[in-house]
């Protein structure tokens, strides 16, 4: 081939090359940010039941399955509650046996597939802690956000938000507890929610849009009494909190925050929603730039909201280094940039808002602790 066909031949190749590359990449970014809503963002590989008895079920061993604490047990058409690893059980090397809480949905059968996840609860707060509760809407930009209400008699309301690849049925973990205290809570559902209007793009924002939504929650609960709020945010949702409290015009009413594994680097949070989706390591950094493109997530807008200066009022962080979604480094840089605000607990072996999940009763004292002055 003569060498300047050879050579036109070679850069065609290549430009075909990086245009399939960066269409690839683009399709990425966009996975990486459509989640589907119950499904954690870089869940737990699946694990084998191995066998049942009253109070006890076996599962494949492995990082995932060996966590202390309680958690949600999903498979195909099933779901259940496990709580802490019983080692005196007699078990075979390749398995761990926990505690069987229940089964609230289905049967575990041997061989079944299952996944552990932060999902302890599922229904509504009546169906599945007895609560009393009224659906309520609150009207967002793009339209109606349905909400649970749970009546309580102090002034004080919290807001609860659930984070990237949750439903509103992970705030129920807290709920028994928040209402203990006598706490009206809203737990809010918003843009992307099922029965919630979706995003123009179908995306995910990371908490840079919907945090709007959240804004207007607080302006819904002061129209119905609220005097003061308190935000509780889990990931994605803990980065509304945040916007909302530095950047609402109603920000003088938010008391307090709770930030459950509250996403604080969004660049690094796309790498791992991007990770988790099979994207090939050498295209991250182009799948990531795919995504900020495509949603306008550029900028450092959320680094601007969670300005240790901006901050005003109490913060409580609940967050540990095993979070691979969500890195914690942030959250410890807060916490010594305003240890006049900010209160770390760190949360070993939790994976990414599973805090709650690996002590509840320390987490709930810890609870109860931040909130009992802001009451």
């Amino acid at each position: 081939m003569h060498p300047a066909k050879a050579t036109a031949a070679a850069v065609t190749t290549l430009i075909g090359i990086g245009a399939a590359a960066v269409a690839a990449a683009r399709y990425a970014g966009d996975a990486a940010l459509r989640t589907s809503p119950g499904r954690p963002p870089t869940g737990d590989p699946r694990v084998t039941v191995h066998a049942t008895a009253p109070g006890q079920v076996t599962l494949t061993r492995g990082l995932a399955t060996l966590r202390p604490g309680m958690y949600g047990l999903e498979g195909d058409g099933v779901h259940a509650v496990v709580g802490p690893v019983l080692e005196a059980v007699p078990h075979e090397a390749h398995t761990v046996v926990r505690r069987l809480e229940r089964v609230t949905r289905g049967s575990l059968e041997p061989g079944a597939k299952v996944r552990l996840t932060p999902f302890v609860h599922s229904g509504d707060p009546l169906s599945a802690l007895g609560l009393d509760f009224s659906h309520v809407d609150v009207l967002g930009e793009l339209g109606a956000l349905p909400a649970w209400f749970v009546p309580g008699s102090r002034s004080t309301w919290v807001i609860a938000v659930h984070g990237i690849g949750a439903t509103r049925a992970h705030p129920l973990n807290v709920l028994e507890a928040l209402h203990r205290h006598r706490l009206p809570v809203l737990v809010l559902g918003y843009r992307g929610d099922e029965g919630a209007p979706r995003s123009p793009d179908g995306l995910s924002h990371l908490g840079d849009s919907e945090w709007r939504d959240l804004d207007a929650a607080v302006r819904y609960a002061v129209r119905q009494g609220a005097e003061r709020v308190v935000l509780h945010g889990w990931s994605t949702g803990a980065a509304m909190a945040f916007h909302t409290a530095t950047s609402s015009a109603v920000r003088h009413l938010v008391r307090g925050l709770i930030l459950d594994s509250p996403v604080l680097d969004r660049e690094a949070t796309l790498r791992s929603l991007a990770s988790a989706r099979g994207t090939p390591a050498a295209l991250l950094p182009l799948a990531v730039r795919a995504a900020q493109g495509s949603t306008g997530l550029v900028g450092d807008r959320l680094r601007e909201a969670a300005d240790p200066d901006a901050l005003r009022v109490p913060t409580l962080i609940f967050h540990g280094p095993g979070d691979t979604v969500a890195p914690w480094g942030p959250s410890r840089l807060l916490a010594n940039a305003r240890p006049d605000l900010v209160t770390l607990h760190t949360v070993p072996d939790a994976s990414h808002a599973a805090m709650w999940n690996a002590d509840p009763a320390t987490y709930e004292e810890a609870l109860r602790r931040f909130l009992t002055p802001l009451m």
